[in-house]
């Protein structure tokens, strides 16, 4: 027993080495950190921060800073510029890149002109580390970013263009550290230019031409192995890291540029994005906040007045410079103070690259130890300050858009929607409950429903057995989306009434169908079974044909009769388009009449849509040679048809669906019934007593005219 007493002592022995016990330790202080703050509304981020002072090796000494704490904190670390670079909007990016490089230039050159003659002057240090430490007050890590990305506003454009203005500066400070690397050392001639010129352009080569080839290849090739998918992109994470490094970078500037690689092939909605953000939020990006704080010597600010007042005149310095930079921002775009404070809080935090700054220029002997202590106090100062602004604005923006959202919401409907599938062949299921993953609105507490019609004969109960056991597979794919899949069976003779009653019961606003099977002239065009779908269900209604993975597409073509826009179900079918363009970074391009696009970019910029339009004027719509000519192997084509008896109906489209198999037999499809606008009367009750016929035969006469007209031509 007295052993066994010195044994567990032993392991107890500050600081602790049992790799057990001490990721056991960093666990508790992940859980318990932000539960015990947050009842003091206090970040979670400070805590961690804090805790990692108190445990550090100049607090209780609990954890040594050793290789494995260094492993996992460089993990965290470029796992947050990972997820900025791969949570960035890039359609918002691109049409804010000119915002970003002006940010970039004040977050750079402002904090720059006020802090070298502060520290030139004031501290009296010479040139080189004046401009050293001027140089890291316009550095700054995104320690705050997950906050804006637990609270959904990682695509406001004021986060945008702080993360683009980031990596600019970040980019610019490291290059100047190795400038005046070089120029200490003795080394800056043109080769030394030359190298880094070469090496960074083989860098973006590799990163932006070789990699995302590399992952499509392997996400198609390996599409059903969903845990390889994230250990491809880990290792695409740290190979990118390491790339940068022997570029002559910081390897931080490689994680970014490997979530911009990866941006387009990894949609924000999957359940790859949810595994790297619950692996990152819950683990690596903690550890890493948790090193931070072991960083930081409260004992130097009892060193003597020197150090306290390096110490304070950097953090002062630091601070102001960001924010006298946010505050410009502000000015030229008209930002309003809660985005102002966001931009402050998050480009305020110095941590990675103000540390490697200092970090080499002490080893190098160009800066003291003064400005070393210093600065692992600014890390702690701007981290806490950090936290609390971002936190804080974020939380308004996000309270603010989601009023605006819940607005847009009544105006549509849309507050609460509702999906069903309909399975008819369990091959194709997938890749629908992918696509309404991809455009069910986060919001929405409804599940995606899942249904089958199960014919009524003896084998009827074997049959949903049946069905139960494959839908299993179907949940766990919406578990790992974090939504809820809810399965129906029913029975009945006919599937097309079955789900028209089914949408209503359940009160669905949207319906995804596969695309039907070829039987003759395409089941008698569309066949019976889809006709009656079409007719019936009188919600939005998608037809949907996926021949292949959405990674490869590159545009999603857009295809809107003329009067599209006055069907009352138009609104929700741009909200699911714009949502599907943001989720792939794809731009969409309007086929249509002018009217029909400036009604749509009116609509836009109502629902506040930040998705990128092109526009192609289609005039003659009996010429669809015309437009399928246009249409490419990697477009994603969207058709917005109308049901008899709508304001947009011609006959004339009844024939797309036929035309759609024969030129558009390699592309991803999808035939689109907004909500049935057709106007009830008290006529509708004798509907055998209506004039379909007489219409029926109608059409037909002017299909045999248009023929003959065409032959006449012809000869």
């Amino acid at each position: 027993m007295i052993e066994f007493f010195r044994h567990l002592l032993q392991e107890f022995e500050l600081p602790l080495s049992n790799p057990v016990l001490i990721f056991s330790l960093i666990l508790f202080i992940i859980l318990l950190c932000p539960i015990l703050l947050k009842k003091i509304n206090i970040p979670g981020i400070i805590g961690l921060i804090i805790s990692g002072v108190i445990i550090g090796p100049h607090g209780l000494n609990i954890l040594a800073k050793n290789s494995a704490v260094d492993l996992f904190s460089t993990i965290g670390l470029l796992y947050i510029m990972f997820i900025a670079g791969l949570e960035l909007d890039m359609n918002e990016f691109k049409a804010n890149r000119n915002k970003s490089l002006l940010f970039g230039f004040f977050t750079f050159i402002l904090p720059l002109s006020i802090g070298f003659p502060v520290c030139f002057y004031l501290l009296k240090y010479d040139f080189n580390a004046s401009f050293l430490t001027a140089s890291m007050f316009a550095t700054h890590t995104l320690v705050a970013y997950p906050i804006v990305s637990k609270l959904g506003i990682a695509k406001n454009q004021a986060v945008a263009i702080t993360v683009g203005g980031t990596i600019l500066t970040d980019t610019a400070v490291l290059i100047i550290l190795a400038v005046i690397m070089g120029s200490s050392q003795g080394n800056l001639n043109q080769a030394f230019w030359v190298k880094l010129i070469i090496s960074l352009a083989i860098f973006s080569a590799i990163m932006f031409l070789i990699i995302p080839r590399v992952a499509k290849w392997f996400f198609k090739k390996l599409e059903s192995e969903k845990h390889a998918h994230y250990i491809f992109v880990l290792s695409v994470v740290f190979f990118a890291a390491f790339l940068a490094e022997v570029a002559g970078v910081e390897p931080i500037i490689g994680a970014f540029v490997a979530g911009l690689a990866l941006n387009p092939l990894i949609p924000h909605s999957s359940a790859l994005m949810n595994r790297i953000e619950f692996m990152g939020n819950s683990l690596f990006i903690p550890f890493f906040l948790i090193s931070v704080g072991m960083l930081v010597d409260v004992s130097v600010i009892l060193s003597g007045p020197t150090a306290l007042i390096v110490a304070g005149t950097l953090s002062v310095v630091a601070i102001f410079g960001k924010w006298i930079a946010a505050f410009f921002t502000q000015i030229v775009f008209k930002y309003t103070r809660t985005e102002r404070q966001l931009i402050f809080g998050l480009s305020s935090a110095h941590a990675a690259a103000t540390l490697a700054v200092i970090l080499v220029g002490f080893k190098a002997k160009i800066l003291d130890e003064n400005i070393l202590n210093g600065t692992i106090i600014l890390i702690l100062i701007t981290c806490i300050v950090a936290s609390f602004a971002t936190e804080k604005a974020a939380k308004k923006i996000a309270i603010c858009e989601e009023e605006i959202s819940h607005e847009d919401a009544d105006r549509d409907q849309i507050l609460d929607e509702h999906i069903l599938i309909p399975l008819a062949k369990s091959s194709a299921a997938a890749s629908l409950l992918d696509f309404a993953l991809l455009i069910k609105d986060k919001k929405s507490s409804n599940p995606v429903t899942l249904l089958t019609i199960v014919p009524n004969n003896n084998q009827a109960e074997k049959n949903i057995l049946k069905y139960r056991k494959a839908a299993d597979k179907f949940v766990i794919q919406g578990s790992a989306s974090e939504v809820k899949i809810n399965t129906i069976a029913r029975i009945d003779h006919n599937p097309a009434s079955g789900i028209a009653r089914t949408s209503k019961e359940i009160m669905s606003d949207i319906v995804i169908v596969g695309w039907p099977r070829k039987t003759g002239f395409i089941d008698k065009i569309f066949g019976e079974n889809v006709d009656s779908i079409i007719n019936n269900v009188d919600k939005t209604l998608f037809i949907c044909r996926f021949q292949k993975n959405f990674i490869e597409e590159k545009r999603l073509v857009f295809i809107c009769p003329p009067f599209s826009e006055r069907g009352i179900g138009f609104h929700l079918l741009m909200q699911k388009v714009s949502r599907l363009a943001q989720e792939l970074s794809i731009p969409i391009v309007i086929y249509g009449e002018e009217r029909t696009y400036q009604a749509i970019q009116q609509i836009a910029s109502n629902l506040k849509l930040n998705s990128k339009f092109g526009f192609k004027n289609v005039s003659d719509w009996e010429d669809f040679e015309s437009i399928s000519n246009e249409i490419k192997p990697t477009d994603l084509v969207v058709v917005n048809l109308s049901r008899k008896g709508s304001v947009s109906y011609q006959s004339i489209f009844d024939k797309l669906p036929t035309k759609f198999e024969k030129y558009f037999d390699s592309n991803n499809v999808m035939l689109v019934y907004p909500q049935d606008d057709r106007k009830e009367s008290a006529m509708d009750a004798y509907e055998d007593f209506t004039a379909s016929p007489l219409a029926k035969g109608i059409e037909a006469i002017e299909q045999i005219g248009r023929g003959l007209g065409s032959i006449l031509k012809k000869s």
